[in-house]
């Protein structure tokens, strides 16, 4: 597994607020994409993304075992 560093500044607006990040790690950078994801999607819609982004992970676990 490899290090990643992030440098970034992260801005986002909605109807009802905003928000600012600076993640510096792909974890946090992680967390910030969830939460906004929810805000946009909702808790379920957000699972659905979720679940459709890790289906191109799904073969390289395969590949790897």
């Amino acid at each position: 597994m490899a290090i990643v560093s992030i440098d970034a500044d992260i801005k986002a607006k909605w109807r009802q607020g905003h928000c600012a990040h600076s993640p510096g790690s792909a974890e946090e950078l992680a967390i910030i994409a969830v939460d906004l994801l929810v805000k946009e999607l909702g808790t379920e819609g957000a699972q659905n993304f979720m679940a459709q982004a890790f289906v191109r992970y799904s073969t390289e676990a395969l590949s790897s075992a």
